[in-house]
C-alpha cells in the first residue's frame, strides 16, 4: 500500500459507507511494505476509532494479508478490496445493494479493464492455463472485490492452508452468489507488482491446492511415452528381420536417452512440487506474523 494511497482511500471508502450506514470498520492491512504508509494508517486510525491498522512483520504475499483481514473483521457483511483504487469504493453500494436481495456473496465484475495491452494479454494467457490446470472455468474479470455475508467469512477463516487464493475459496465454500458489473479505475500510484512469473506461480501453488489435474497430465505424457516406445521397439524388431535394418543407431539411442531421461525429470519435478507443498502445509506455520496494530480489538 503506497502511503500516498491511504488518505484518499479511507476518504473514499468513508463517503460510501455514510451514505449506507455509520456503524462500520476500516481494516486496513499493511503488508511489510518499505515506504511510510503505516504511519499513515495510524493517523488515520487517531483521527477516527472505526477504522484499524494491520502491520504485518514482513511481506506474506496478498491473499495473506487478506487473511490478516479477515479474522479481525467482525461486521455483519464483509467488502474485500485492493488498495490501489482500481477497485472504486464507489462502487461498494451497487455490491450491497445486489446482496440485499438474498446472496451471501457478490463478486465485483470488471466488463472493462483499465490496464496495458500486455497486463490484458498476459492476463489472459495466466487464466487459461490457470483454467486448465485447475479444470475449473475462471473469469478473468473476477477477482477479489466483493461483498460477503459473515457467514461466508466465518467458513472462509477455517481454511488455513498455506496456499491461499481468496477468490477461489470464496467459490469453494458454496452459499448463493451474483456477479454485479462495475467500473474499473485507473490506478492511482506506481505499478503492480504482479508479474507474470508471479500470476503462474500464483496459480500453479492454486491449481495445487484445488486438483490433482498436474500430475495426471504428468501420468498421461508417461503412458503416451510408454506406447510410443513399445511401438517403435516392435518396429526396430520387423525392420531388423526384415532386413531393413543394418546399422545401428547412435543417433536414435542418444535421442531416446535424452526423451526419456526429460520425462523422467519433469514427472519427478510434478511430485516434488506437491510433496514440497504437503511438507510447507504440515509445518503449520502462522499464515501471518502481526508487528503491530492499531485500533484493533479481537
Amino acid at each position: 500500500m503506497a502511503e500516498r494511497i491511504v488518505d484518499e482511500l479511507v476518504q473514499r471508502i468513508k463517503s460510501v459507507l455514510s451514505t449506507i450506514t455509520e456503524n462500520y470498520e476500516i481494516i486496513l492491512v499493511e503488508d511489510g511494505g518499505v515506504d511510510n504508509s503505516w504511519q499513515k494508517i495510524v493517523e488515520n486510525c487517531e483521527k477516527d476509532n472505526r477504522i484499524k491498522g494491520i502491520k504485518l512483520s514482513r511481506n506474506f504475499g496478498q491473499h495473506h494479508a487478506i487473511t490478516a483481514g479477515l479474522d479481525y473483521c467482525s461486521g455483519e457483511w464483509v467488502v474485500v478490496m485492493d488498495c490501489d483504487l482500481q477497485d472504486m469504493p464507489e462502487e461498494i453500494s451497487k455490491l450491497y445493494h445486489e446482496a440485499l436481495k438474498g446472496f451471501d456473496i457478490v463478486f465485483a465484475r470488471r466488463h472493462q479493464r483499465v490496464d496495458s495491452f500486455l497486463k490484458k494479454l498476459t492476463n489472459i494467457l495466466f487464466y487459461k492455463v490457470f483454467t486448465y490446470l485447475s479444470g475449473i472455468k475462471q473469469d478473468r474479470t473476477i477477482s477479489n472485490f466483493g461483498i460477503f455475508n459473515k457467514r461466508v467469512i466465518q467458513e472462509i477463516n477455517k481454511i488455513r492452508e498455506p496456499m491461499r487464493g481468496f477468490s477461489q475459496m470464496a467459490r469453494w465454500v458454496g452459499f448463493q452468489k451474483s456477479y454485479v458489473d462495475v467500473t474499473h479505475g485507473q490506478r492511482f500510484e506506481g505499478k503492480s507488482t504482479y508479474s507474470f512469473a508471479k500470476l503462474i506461480n500464483l496459480g500453479l501453488d492454486i491449481a495445487i491446492a484445488y486438483t490433482d489435474k498436474p500430475l495426471r497430465i504428468v501420468v498421461n505424457i508417461g503412458i503416451l511415452v510408454s506406447c510410443f516406445s513399445l511401438f517403435f521397439v516392435i518396429y526396430c524388431f520387423i525392420a531388423y528381420f526384415s532386413g531393413w535394418l543394418t546399422v545401428p543407431g547412435y543417433a536414435s539411442i542418444i535421442a531416446s536417452i535424452w526423451l526419456l531421461s526429460g520425462l523422467i525429470i519433469l514427472m519427478l519435478g510434478v511430485v516434488g512440487i506437491y510433496v514440497g507443498k504437503i511438507f510447507e502445509g504440515v509445518k503449520n506455520r502462522p499464515l501471518y506474523i502481526i508487528e503491530k496494530a492499531s485500533n484493533l480489538n479481537r
